[in-house]
């Protein structure tokens, strides 16, 4: 089913902006979109609508479609960044269990989940990373924010996975807005069901 969008998220026609203002417009726009619809249930006339452009001018930035997927998911990559990055430069608070960087960084992600275009364009981007050059961008973003997390942390490399393990576990129950009633987390922790 496909999803309809509030009247309040599209552009209004107002004075002339640079192309490079009006690329980062429609990259929003391409957000909002597929996430809401994924890769392939998303046209560029709806995201050109979103926009408040025309379609044949997503085409002149961007040259196709998957250009366009590709620059959203860069958008949401670089959103979890610039996140982390700035919760390494300012650890909060401690988190038990966790170094001190990665607690700050996983409060930060949380905060994060509250746009569930973010959130759920990461999903999609995953979910259609068998287009061999989806693919191929979205496992160098991964292991490029991999890497950065690693470099701002210095952590091991197991506790690096488990963290992104945890990260992946948010992600997802934040999608299905699930809580830990929901899913009996400590049930499933304690041995007593699979």
């Amino acid at each position: 089913m496909a999803t309809t969008y509030p009247t309040t998220t599209r552009r209004a026609r107002g004075p002339r902006i640079s192309a490079d203002e009006r690329r980062a417009e429609i990259v929003e726009a391409a957000v909002t979109a597929f996430a809401a619809n994924g890769y392939a249930g998303t046209s560029t006339e709806t995201i050109a609508d979103l926009a408040g452009v025309s379609q044949p001018y997503v085409f002149r930035l961007f040259g196709s479609k998957q250009e366009l997927f590709l620059a959203a998911v860069d958008r949401a990559f670089g959103r979890v960044t610039l996140a982390f990055e700035a919760a390494a430069r300012k650890p909060v608070g401690e988190i038990p269990g966790l170094h001190p960087i990665l607690g700050s960084m996983a409060q930060a992600y949380h905060r994060l989940l509250a746009d569930r275009s973010l959130l759920r364009i990461q999903l999609h981007a995953y979910a259609a990373s068998s287009d061999p050059i989806v693919g191929a961008f979205v496992r160098q973003r991964y292991a490029a924010l991999v890497h950065r997390v690693s470099d701002l942390s210095g952590v091991p490399a197991a506790e690096l996975r488990g963290f992104f393990a945890e990260g992946m576990l948010m992600t997802v129950a934040a999608s299905l807005d699930l809580t830990d009633a929901d899913v009996a987390w400590t049930v499933m922790c304690d041995g007593g069901r699979a």
